[in-house]
């Protein structure tokens, strides 16, 4: 195994758990194994399909995504294809005699192409395993649930002998038991890796509107040139409005959901793939068949629906291993809007319960992490120190006068206003809602006139939270007030606010400095990287990319990179010592990097 995991993949050691569900795999044992997004699934059963005799067949919900691993495998010299509804009878023909004469060691096949395969094509191929990638899809309790995954199970009762590896990034207790159901995996062992993403940082940012939302995100963009990076919205309106803003300003972007053609899709997904699209703005139609490994940041626009979800998307940052950053905004038009879809959604009561908690994540006062990681029954004692709350724990203040206003105001319109009227109200906004109900002549009306109106939204979402006040989502999202609101508002109970953040203005926001690259395999005493190497190296990849019609981070990836950029190789040899190039590759480019590499230095 070592072995192969050297000359193949050109790593020296395995991640966590990837050597354990391997050699239970080759022993012929069943499994479940749930790894984060970037922690090696894949490996798990490409290095067994090399090992085994026969044929290894993956199903998989995406072609993009197939098509991606592919791609990868071929780039490290496996033989492997992709057989979907976009294969042509001409390559079905020559996959077929690949997979019969035992050429193929692995066939990428999604889930319907498979079972009409099976009664033939596998009747007379020798297959040695069975993987079924984001196996989530195969549960009705999933976050993204297939119905196409759902007659998987024929497996097992076809193939009692063929092993079955069930591999997920994300489910929660009720939903691995229902993959092993679903695909009769009743003696299955489970492998449970550490969910801990420590690259990636995560930060929440609470009660912005939407002009303070794409000032927040051009910033950020702006500040990370040349960063591939994704920007998920409730809305396919609001995917095309932050794409627009962000090309106006320059950065190349485009949006991304189920109401643009496939061409479209394709040709966005395709332009973002290989690097000639900095920043895709999506609904959550995307990204689960993005094998992209240097996405450097995930911003979401609006609260997701489930801790699920989130954790999967912001996932697609840093796979590489590499510093990326999580952003996510919420406002309570967000909760609102969610919770209208939960009401309409035919698992009512479990989805109330995930958008609870996810609402507990993003109101936390504590280590975001340590929160993440207890919701997938991984318990942390210590504090992450790449989270907004441990950066920059919230300062609190006595609010109580602030929330007696605010309490006042919604019992003088008799609870019959939404937040963003009580808001206005405590501003002094004459809002047509305001007008027509005549709120303005209320004695609370500007009440609040010296506490700019997005501290009002951000103290009345805390408000909510705290338990001052509840919404009542059957009668048009009123405002109402609840016991224990009553004891603040009467003065039997005092109240502890979190101060609201600023956002940072123009004038004095500071220069972004470029974070720090920690090359994950490379002891803290290597060589310095040089950042003009890097970029020199960096569209090196790209000219041999386009040249092959592969992405980018098929050739290599932005860690390789960076070692090159700290190491510089001046041989073959000291090439191929870099983690991530295997032999094939060291044949392939080792020349043509060198060759760079020198240049380089003699300039």
């Amino acid at each position: 195994m070592r072995v192969l995991l050297k000359r193949v993949f050109g790593y020296d050691s395995f991640l966590p758990l990837q050597e354990e569900v391997i050699s239970h795999l080759l022993s012929g044992g069943d499994a479940l194994v749930l790894m984060p997004t970037g922690g090696g699934k894949s490996l798990c059963y490409q290095l067994p399909a090399l090992v085994l005799e026969g044929l290894t067949v993956v199903v998989s919900p995406l072609i993009s995504l197939m098509n991606d691993q592919v791609a990868q495998l071929r780039s490290n010299g496996v033989c492997a294809a992709a057989m979907h509804s976009l294969t042509s009878e001409e390559e079905m023909t020559y996959l077929r005699r690949n997979c019969l004469s035992g050429r193929l060691k692995l066939l990428y096949v999604s889930p319907e192409r498979l079972l009409l395969e099976l009664p033939d094509l596998m009747r007379d191929t020798t297959v040695s395993l069975f993987a079924i990638d984001e196996a989530h899809c195969i549960s009705q309790w999933g976050h993204d649930f297939r119905p196409e995954y759902a007659q998987l199970g024929i497996l097992k009762q076809a193939y009692p002998s063929i092993p079955v590896v069930a591999l997920t990034a994300t489910a929660d207790k009720v939903t691995r038991l229902d993959i092993q159901e679903q695909l009769r995996l009743k003696d299955a062992k489970v492998f449970v890796s550490s969910f801990d993403r420590p690259n990636l940082s995560l930060d929440v940012r609470r009660g912005y509107d939407s002009k303070a939302k794409q000032r927040a995100i051009l910033s950020f963009v702006s500040s990370h040139q040349g960063d591939s990076g994704i920007v998920y919205c409730l809305s396919r309106t609001n995917t095309e409005t932050v794409a627009r803003m962000l090309t106006q300003h320059g950065i190349t972007a485009a949006p991304y959901h189920a109401g643009l053609s496939a061409e479209q899709r394709n040709k966005t997904q395709r332009d973002f793939v290989n690097d000639r699209l900095q920043v895709i703005c999506a609904t959550v139609a995307f990204g689960m068949g993005i094998n992209k490994s240097n996405v450097r940041f995930v911003i979401h626009y609006n609260l997701p629906k489930s801790i699920e979800c989130y954790y999967q998307e912001i996932g697609r940052a840093g796979r590489d291993g590499l510093p990326s950053s999580t952003i996510l905004f919420y406002n309570l038009q967000d909760i609102v809007q969610l919770r209208h879809f939960v009401d309409e959604s035919g698992q009512k009561d479990i989805n109330s319960e995930r958008l609870s908690r996810v609402v507990e994540y993003a109101e936390a006062s504590v280590c975001r992490r340590r929160i993440l990681l207890n919701y997938f029954g991984e318990e942390r004692t210590h504090d992450c120190h790449n989270c907004d709350i441990c950066n920059h724990p919230p300062r609190r203040f006595d609010g109580t006068e602030l929330v007696q206003k605010a309490l006042s105001a919604v019992a003088r319109t008799k609870e019959r206003a939404t937040m963003r009227t009580v808001a206005d109200i405590l501003s002094g906004i004459y809002s047509p809602e305001v007008r027509a109900k005549h709120y303005d002549s209320l004695p609370t009306f500007a009440v609040g006139r010296n506490v700019p109106l997005r501290h009002w939204n951000d103290f009345l979402l805390q408000m909510l939270q705290l338990g001052y006040l509840e919404i009542a989502y059957d009668d048009a999202n009123h405002l109402r007030i609840t016991p224990q609101g009553r004891e603040v508002l009467f003065g039997r109970q005092r109240a502890q606010l979190a101060e609201a953040r600023e956002e940072p203005t123009r004038g004095t926001r500071k220069k972004a400095e470029a974070p720090k690259v920690m090359t994950p395999t490379l002891p803290d005493a290597a060589p310095k990287e040089d950042a003009r190497l890097f970029e020199r190296l960096r569209l090196l990849r790209r000219k041999l990319a386009d040249e092959q019609g592969f992405p980018p981070f098929v050739v290599t990836s932005d860690a390789v990179l960076h070692s090159l950029a700290q190491l510089k190789p001046q041989s073959e040899e000291e090439f191929g010592e870099i983690s991530g190039i295997g032999e094939y590759k060291r044949k392939k480019y080792a020349s043509v990097f060198v060759k760079e590499i020198k240049a380089f230095l003699e300039a």
